[in-house]
């Protein structure tokens, strides 16, 4: 009898680190792609007269505004780090279990600091 492909219930999976980090990438690389529309509708409207730029500055200062943008901002340095990260992986650095552990802490830690930072200026 042939057996059939087990149920995976992806709730009950528990990814290790580096796996997590790696759907973290994908789902930036998402964010980002999914927010270009947006950004660069800001950007035209706020180039084509000084009225649009009040416009889009009015925008920004709203606190909805500036939480998405700092998702913007982390969802950019998370693709960011992660990506130099699995350019090593495919040079064959950092390829050992424990090399890629701490590889994924650092991504994370860098992603995390850098949107702090960009907090700190935003708001």
């Amino acid at each position: 009898m042939k057996k059939r492909p087990k149920y995976l219930d992806l709730m009950k999976i528990r990814l290790p680190l580096p796996g997590f980090v790696s759907i973290l990438h994908r789902a930036s690389g998402l964010l980002l792609f999914l927010a270009i529309p947006f950004l660069l509708s800001g950007l035209q409207g706020s180039l084509q007269s000084a009225r649009g730029f009040e416009s889009l500055t009015s925008f920004f200062s709203s606190p909805l505004a500036k939480l998405a943008l700092l998702g913007i901002c982390w969802a950019f340095f998370h693709h960011f780090c992660a990506g130099i990260r699995f350019l090593f992986l495919d040079i064959d650095k950092g390829v050992s279990l424990s090399a890629a552990r701490a590889s994924s802490r650092m991504v994370l830690a860098a992603s995390l600091l850098l949107t702090l930072l960009a907090g700190v200026l935003i708001w």
